[in-house]
């Protein structure tokens, strides 16, 4: 019971913290004019968004960085490396996010929507997976790669650190990519952060693995104030500093509960989405032909004439069912 009171501890610190960092936060950045342009080629309905506060991952990402620190100084937490790891490439996923929201912003009137190249974004990508693989295995981080349906185990030694960096690339951009309608990537990591939070309370071999628990569950709680401004009609967007410390945070969790399988199905929706753009972009380019009407899958959705409402409500309903499953094959098979 005392680990159900603590999850409800943190859900609530963290959706009453970010509410209160949203009321505060939103006009600010509407008069520093901190606002998405918005690209016409997407839908013309989105239109409408044009001038939206944009930044918005700062709403969730402040309140978990002042809810731990109020924790650790209460003596509810202890600060552990894996705490370190995860919060470190939170950050560094949210600061890399924010120089391309910055430069976008900077460069709208001069050179249209235009962040950061995609080479410097990989390349920052790249140094925060080998700032994190030698610090995991500094402290004694395991190079194995566990599939514990068929127990399997592949000892992967310095290879791993580049299944790490796959890992964080590939888990950052796919939530950046389906952060496309209002609402949609942020409920899509509650769920997935529900399960992770559920996860790491029963790695019970993990150091720390009440600290990620709370951490999970304080940014579910966070993301939740987040949505009351970000869902359907959007007043803030959460920009690529909110979904790419989102992805971050996800990518570090599953590495180090080892369950990097149980993404995959957690994050399926995520999953799907990047690989419809995939699919799209190498059917483009090698046939010249479209599969479907528009790139990630939500956009096919709205060319289909679906409400952004119903788009979302669906999603997140594949989100939900794919998260509960998570948690069945994370903890119990």
């Amino acid at each position: 019971m005392l680990i159900l009171a603590k999850t409800a501890l943190a859900i609530m610190l963290g959706f009453i913290a970010s509410a209160i960092t949203g009321f505060i936060a939103i006009p600010i950045l509407k008069k520093i004019n901190v606002k998405q342009k918005i690209n016409v080629l997407i839908n013309k309905r989105h239109l409408k968004k044009q001038g939206t506060p944009t930044m918005g991952g700062v709403i969730f990402i402040l309140p978990v960085l002042i809810c731990l620190a109020l924790l650790y100084f209460r003596g509810s937490i202890v600060i552990t490396h894996n705490l370190i790891i995860l919060v470190m490439v939170f950050l560094s996923y949210g600061f890399i996010g924010f120089l391309d929201d910055y430069l976008k912003i900077r460069r709208t009137s001069t050179s249209g929507n235009e962040g950061l190249k995609s080479w410097q974004k990989f390349l920052l990508q790249v140094l925060v997976a080998v700032v994190f693989f030698f610090i995991y295995r500094s402290y004694g981080g395991s190079g194995d790669l566990t599939f514990s349906f068929f127990k399997w185990n592949f000892k992967l030694g310095w290879t791993y650190g580049i299944f790490i960096l796959l890992v964080l690339v590939a888990t950052t951009n796919a939530v950046n990519i389906t952060d496309g309608l209002d609402g949609l990537a942020t409920g899509l990591s509650m769920f997935a952060f529900f399960s992770f939070g559920i996860i790491a309370w029963s790695t019970t071999w993990l150091d720390g693995n009440e600290e990620i628990a709370i951490f999970s569950f304080l940014l579910l709680g966070s993301l939740a104030g987040f949505l009351l401004f970000n869902s359907h009609p959007a007043k803030i967007f959460m920009g690529d500093v909110g979904s790419l410390a989102l992805g971050g945070a996800l990518a570090t969790i599953a590495i180090l509960t080892r369950h990097e399988f149980s993404l995959i199905l957690i994050g399926g929706v995520f999953v799907i989405e990047t690989l419809t753009s995939l699919i799209q972009i190498i059917s483009i380019r090698r046939f010249k032909k479209k599969v479907f009407k528009k790139a990630p899958l939500h956009h096919h959705f709205e060319e289909l004439g679906w409400e952004e409402g119903d788009i979302v409500k669906l999603f997140w309903s594949a989100g939900f069912i794919l998260a509960m499953l998570g948690i069945i094959y994370g903890v119990w098979l």
